[in-house]
């Protein structure tokens, strides 16, 4: 990855947060491998987050939860629900595509909500977020992209150990976690590698009133939790080019011990648990990624990447006699709970050609293969709830940029989907009036996606941009095929299994000066034939396919107080309605299930010598009412602030990191709880937790 200084205006400008030069100017990525090609941040016409190595330290002083990270840094992504399930957390309002080195991790095809628990961000060298839906990477980016980078080999022999302890202070006891982790890397000729171990235990969490969060035995939970992650990434380098092999195996596993206790919304009531055994297997995510990756700097006059990969992933969910379970063919009461699998096989081919003629042309072309099989099954009972899903896809693209004009930068590209969607014939659940019927197919679709920017330098300090895109993606295949519940249903013609087309419109200013920078964004996002999860009274949710409309602005600014001191300030504002009655017009509003609430993000970084650096940071969730189409008022947030702050000190030849997560132990329910929850997950949030580590390269 290579920096050069700019005083250009940035996407963003988290990259600099911690330089310690007299002369503080903001540095500009010349690496974005989300974009899929190596372009300057500041000639792309989105709005793009980097989190390099030294934000993520910062965060990770506090907590290993990404969705935490990415809401403390991204204002515009839902609050992390604080649990093993991610359902709910939303990037401007709608799903994002979550990646490893470009990898898909998210599995759209059966939405079970775990893609931001696939791997240890200790396994992460930076974070990459494009904003907004696009086509960049295929299907399923319809709020954005999170590309989560792995770690790179040194080209010295080098080990590295990491311990950690996690703490509330109340209740030190019942809330103790710990984690170690081990990495070495090195390099020998032409052939370098990197391995690295992790393994974690997280304890039980305390609210700031003193009572135990309530566990959500279903859905999962990283309280009382254990996870390893093994990585390693190999490769192999000669003349221009370069072959390398990534794997990796993460588990987080549930231990089973807590047992919730229902809550009261009405009254008030959090959820809670008791120290008892839960029946069933334990909730738990299993994945598997490998990236066999090539690349060459020179053939024909082009450069070449190529990536061949493979993700399995297993999520299983705890045990339940859930009425959508019941079946009078195994007895009066089923007590059973579900698994979902997807296998996902890849190919991604891109050519880059630069100088066209030579000509200020360059153009990135070529196609990408994938082919996702997803099922959900009721493990206990060995009954399919939803059947095999092949999904097979063929998408050729080209994306051009011309540079030919001063201080103007235009890029427009084209991407045809081409896909094939394959189940055979298969039974519902008995719950749904019966169990249906429902005769396979083989429904194709296609659909030609385009964008366009422009990225314009008004001057040194000031830049400009605009952008329209285009995001495919498919509907939750698997919620819509288990909750068929009408006779005569097929397939082929079952119309809420056509895709989703997003259509993202954007436009943004940039300011950025040796002492200050901003950036201000404001965009639209619309699907006329969108997706909307609905709580049914069961408790489950089902797929509303519905047009929506989400508009919204991003605001964010960093000032170089003085050569020690730096101050950020993010806001996101976000709006979505939905048409609730189909008369082509939106008229009721997205609940906290679907969108995010207005947020402002502010932080104050020191660092107070060579060796001793804090950090302090707030996150301000504002009020909100959620109204229906008669103007009622059906759901309202009540918004609450979150404190925390971070230390970081090089001593005994490491570095000891104290983080201190809601410093003023502030009693709220989440965010979730409050705008989606129930009875059974009526959740409050965290209190007061401590984390101390200390890690040493050698």
């Amino acid at each position: 990855m290579r920096c050069t200084k700019t005083t250009l205006a940035l996407a963003v400008s988290l990259a600099a947060s911690t330089a310690l030069a007299n002369d503080r100017q903001i540095e500009e990525e010349i690496v974005v491998t989300a974009s899929r090609t190596e372009k300057p941040l500041s000639s792309i016409p989105n709005t793009v987050t980097l989190i390099d190595e030294a934000e993520l330290a910062q965060q990770m002083a506090a907590t290993s939860d990404l969705s935490t990270i990415l809401g403390n840094l991204i204002p515009s992504f839902s609050p992390s629900r604080q649990k093993m399930t991610s359902s709910g957390e939303s990037l401007r309002g709608r799903k994002p595509l979550y990646l490893i080195d470009g990898i898909p991790q998210s599995n759209p095809l059966r939405d079970g909500g775990r893609d931001g628990h696939t791997i240890d961000p200790l396994m992460l060298e930076r974070v990459e977020v494009i904003h907004g839906a696009n086509a960049i990477h295929g299907m399923g980016a319809s709020g954005g992209i999170i590309n989560l980078v792995t770690r790179t080999p040194s080209d010295e022999f080098r080990q590295s150990v990491r311990v950690e302890s996690a703490l509330q202070p109340d209740e030190p006891g019942d809330t103790l976690g710990y984690n170690g982790s081990y990495s070495i890397s090195g390099k020998l000729d032409a052939v370098d590698v990197l391995a690295s171990v992790s393994y974690r235990s997280s304890g039980i969490s305390y609210d700031a009133n003193g009572e135990i969060v309530g566990f959500d035995n279903t859905q999962g939970d990283t309280m009382d939790s254990d996870s390893i992650n093994a990585f390693v990434k190999t490769g192999y380098s000669w003349d221009d080019q370069r072959v390398q092999l990534t794997v990796n195996h993460y588990l987080i596993e549930g231990n089973n011990n807590w047992l919730s206790v229902d809550g009261d919304i009405d009254a008030g009531i959090p959820t809670t648990a008791i120290e008892a055994e839960v029946p069933g297997k334990s909730p738990s995510n299993e994945v598997t990624t490998i990236n066999l990756q090539y690349t060459n700097e020179e053939i024909l006059g082009q450069k070449l990447r190529a990536q061949v990969f493979s993700q399995d992933f297993a999520g299983t969910y705890g045990g339940t006699p859930s009425g959508t379970f019941q079946d009078p063919a195994y007895g009066d009461e089923v007590f059973d709970q579900s698994q979902n699998n997807s296998e996902k096989r890849g190919l991604k081919l891109t050519l880059i050609k630069d100088r066209i003629a030579d000509a200020p042309l360059s153009l990135a072309y070529g196609v990408d293969l994938l082919q996702d099989e997803t099922w959900q099954q009721l493990i206990l009972t060995n009954r399919a709830w939803v059947p095999p899903t092949q999904y097979k896809n063929i998408a050729p693209y080209a994306q051009a940029e011309f540079s030919g004009i001063d201080r103007l930068t235009l890029t427009a590209g084209v991407r045809h989907e081409i896909s094939e969607l394959k189940v055979d014939d298969f039974t519902t659940l008995y719950s749904y009036n019966g169990g249906q019927f429902v005769k396979g197919g083989n429904p194709e679709f296609s659909e030609t996606l385009g964008n366009i920017g422009a990225t314009f330098a008004i001057s040194g300090a000031w830049r400009v941009y605009a952008n329209y895109s285009e995001g495919f993606s498919m509907p939750d295949v698997g919620r819509v095929l288990r909750g068929i519940n009408q006779p005569d249903q097929d397939v082929e013609s079952f119309l809420d299994l056509q895709p989703i087309l997003t259509e993202n419109r954007e436009l943004g200013l940039d300011f950025s000066a040796d002492k200050f920078a901003a950036q201000l964004a404001y965009y639209t996002s619309d699907s006329e034939f969108g997706q909307r999860l609905a709580l049914g009274s069961d408790g489950i949710y089902s797929v509303s396919r519905e047009q929506t409309e989400i508009d919204g602005i991003e605001l964010r600014g960093q000032w170089f107080a003085t050569s020690t001191d730096t101050l950020e300030a993010r806001y996101a504002y976000t709006e979505g309605r939905y048409d609730s009655n189909d008369d082509g017009r939106v008229d009721t509003d997205l609940d906290g299930r679907n969108i995010a609430p207005n947020r402002v993000n502010l932080s104050w970084a020191r660092n107070w010598t060579d060796t001793f650096s804090t950090r302090l940071q707030a996150n301000w969730l504002q009020d909100r009412d959620f109204e229906n189409s008669a103007g009622e008022v059906t759901k309202e947030f009540d918004g609450y602030t979150i404190i925390d702050a971070s230390a970081q000190l090089q001593a005994l030849g490491g570095e000891f990191a104290l983080g201190i997560q809601n410093l003023t132990d502030e009693d709220y329910f989440t965010y979730y709880s409050q705008t989606a929850g129930n009875d059974i997950r009526n959740f409050k949030g965290l209190g007061r937790n401590v984390n101390l580590s200390y890690s040493k390269v050698f």
